[in-house]
């Protein structure tokens, strides 16, 4: 089985959700960009991500780290 391509390390580093400008994190075993903030995926293509919103599918509810509450 063919290992999926890495995205460059300074690439990551300067994308953000086109939706939120969050900061994403990157799945290598989905080939996606996780915007926890907007509840999105992006998808990466032959190692190219595509940053488009009509594109991204959205997190199942497993996927989003919990809500933390604001401390007093």
């Amino acid at each position: 089985m063919e290992e999926p391509p890495d995205i460059d390390p300074k690439l990551l580093e300067i994308l953000v959700c086109p939706l939120t400008k969050a900061p994403l994190r990157y799945d290598r075993e989905a080939q996606e960009l996780i915007s926890e903030e907007a509840g999105l995926a992006y998808p990466i293509r032959d190692g190219i991500p595509i940053m488009l919103v009509d594109e991204a599918r959205p997190l199942r509810d497993d996927e989003t780290p919990p809500k933390r509450l604001p401390q007093p």
